[in-house]
């Protein structure tokens, strides 16, 4: 099996916090990379001067700890572990599964010499209490899973077959690493996604029972039929009216509050990321219809098994998540009545950018062309294509290729 692919920003984003006075908290789906990057980070730490005594790590998922889901005994177990003088850095995996964890959190960070480092999978854990109780005092880091060039590194694959299958199977960490038959990737993928819509769904649950106002996710399959409308539709604008007709015409009765709820969940557990659309004019956001993507093509083909699927959604799709991995703020843009894939913002500077499968067809060139023409700022603008023949400049407006794009070395 290949080795475990060291996930180079992540860390040096956690090693760029070091000992700064404020929680690190990495979020993302499940099985995105989140405790191998906290053991090479602790690898990383012991290498650079930090005792064994210094780091306490506990993963909840492991049986070992079960009685330290009791946030009283994680709070002992945790006091009884600082070490006087010296900072004691504490690893806590997969959070949101100890109720009332943010008592033990807040707690320690008032202590000094602490520094704390949680996950989780599902982004309830930052919302509410938590949210309220930390203000101010954690940072997010948010992890994908792999990008096209880790992808890559893993599999030892040239980039035209790599991306094929990047494509098909997505890019879970271990799916880059095993033997990738298509039973194989399949019975894996399947495993995670019932673990995500069962499991983390349930422990979300469990932190909704302060909040009586909140209805609970509890059809799981009515959840795995909205999962199901939003793979079909990514790239396409979707909202809870839309998502609820489709149901109540394929023989469902359900109300628009409890498919807002329902969205809510996928989103949270990190299956599906919505992208908002914005008025390049005015430069501010729109409150309808936003787009859906989904985190990870191979799970997208488990939800939606097809022959076939529209290839320029799924290209779009693997462009908004490479856009979020470097840091922009992505957005559906809207110029009148026409419309331009991303706009992608990062320090108050735009990027805007058109996906499409191929441009050699004249028709195509100009379709794709057409948008960001009528852009009237001079910020920039990029075309990204699977294709090689239409690569260039065309009055400031320039085409790349997408998978060089992807494989950029400055990025």
């Amino acid at each position: 099996m290949a080795p475990l692919v060291e996930r180079k920003e992540y860390l040096a984003e956690l090693v760029g916090w070091k000992d700064e006075q404020v929680i690190k908290v990495v979020t993302g789906i499940r099985r995105c990379g989140k405790s191998t990057l906290l053991a090479q980070y602790q690898d990383w730490l012991r290498v650079n001067g930090v005792t064994d005594a210094q780091i306490v790590s506990v993963n909840f998922e492991e049986l070992e700890y079960e009685e330290l889901l009791d946030y009283k005994k994680l709070y002992a177990y945790l006091k009884e572990r600082l070490v006087a003088g010296r900072t004691t850095y504490i690893f806590l995996d997969e959070i949101q599964k100890v109720a009332d964890f943010e008592k033990v959190v807040d707690s320690l960070y008032v202590k000094p010499d602490v520094d704390i480092y949680i996950t989780g999978s599902n982004a309830y854990m930052l919302s509410g209490d938590l949210a309220t109780l930390l203000t101010g005092r954690y940072v997010e880091i948010k992890m994908l899973p792999l990008s096209l060039k880790e992808f890559l590194t893993i599999t030892e694959l040239d980039a035209d077959r790599g991306f094929a299958e990047y494509l098909q199977c997505g890019g879970l960490p271990y799916v880059a690493r095993m033997d990738r038959t298509t039973e194989k990737v399949e019975t894996y993928l399947e495993g995670i996604y019932n673990t995500v819509i069962v499991k983390d769904i349930e422990d979300r649950q469990a932190r909704k029972e302060s909040e009586p106002s909140k209805r609970k996710v509890t059809d799981i399959a009515l959840l795995k039929s909205i999962a199901k409308y939003l793979a079909s539709v990514v790239g396409s604008p979707v909202s809870v009216r839309s998502i609820t007709d489709y149901l109540i015409s394929s023989g469902r009765k359900v109300s628009p509050n409890t498919v807002d709820d329902y969205v809510d969940a996928l989103t949270e557990s990190f299956i599906f990321y919505p992208a908002e659309r914005f008025d390049i004019v005015g430069k501010q956001l729109l409150k309808i219809n936003k787009k859906f993507y989904v985190v990870d093509l191979g799970l997208r083909n488990h939800i939606l098994p097809r022959r076939n699927y529209d290839l320029g959604f799924s290209l779009e799709n693997v462009v908004y998540f490479e856009l979020l991995r470097r840091g922009y703020k992505v957005m559906i843009g809207k110029l009148g009545n026409t419309e331009v894939d991303f706009v992608a913002e990062k320090q108050g500077e735009y990027t805007y950018y058109q996906v499409t499968a191929d441009m050699t067809a004249q028709e195509t060139f100009e379709r794709e062309m057409r948008p960001l023409t009528l852009i009237r700022d001079n910020y920039e603008k990029i075309i990204l294509t699977a294709d090689h023949l239409t690569v260039g400049n065309y009055n400031g407006i320039r085409v790349k290729n997408l998978v060089d794009w992807l494989l950029e070395k400055d990025n």
